[in-house]
């Protein structure tokens, strides 16, 4: 007498290997929603236009003579800023920006000592590349660079 087929071990594990398959699958696609990347600038047509205006202000800040040169110490950032042509040391508006995770972005204005060095104290230091942007208040001229931290060395920032 011959088995029925639900009590036959190959029917079951024929339907076994696609199902198995199918559960991976929703388990992926469960992982992907829960860690989906952030994008890192939301809208990059805005951001394509400002390139030009970057460019403008950059041009500036080569034009004053404008440098930054940023190391770090422990958990304090030191931005030595040669202010060029500039009258005095004004406020600055330090921007940090990670490459990939912008929710760890942040800003910071800081004032400077006598001596021209503008200090940042942070709660944790800073690991990996960031992108930095240093600006007046006005938002007349911009110093850019990338800064890969902890640095041992003196990273240089110019127009």
């Amino acid at each position: 007498m011959v088995k029925p087929w639900y009590k036959q071990f190959w029917p079951w594990f024929l339907i076994a290997l696609p199902l198995t398959v199918v559960v991976a699958a929703f388990v992926t696609l469960s992982i992907a929603i829960k860690n989906s990347p952030s994008l890192v600038t939301e809208d990059y047509y805005k951001k394509g236009k400002g390139i030009n205006i970057d460019i403008s202000k950059l041009t500036v800040a080569k034009d004053l003579g404008l440098k930054a040169n940023i190391q770090t110490v422990d958990n304090q950032i030191i931005i030595q800023f040669d202010k060029g042509q500039l009258d005095n040391f004004p406020a600055i508006s330090a921007m940090f920006a990670h490459r990939t995770l912008s929710d760890r972005d942040f800003s910071r204005l800081i004032t400077s000592d006598t001596s021209g060095k503008y200090r940042i104290v942070l709660e944790n230091p800073l690991q990996g590349p960031w992108f930095i942007e240093l600006s007046p208040h006005d938002k007349s001229w911009l110093i850019q660079g990338r800064v890969t931290f902890p640095s041992k060395s003196v990273t240089t920032l110019m127009e």
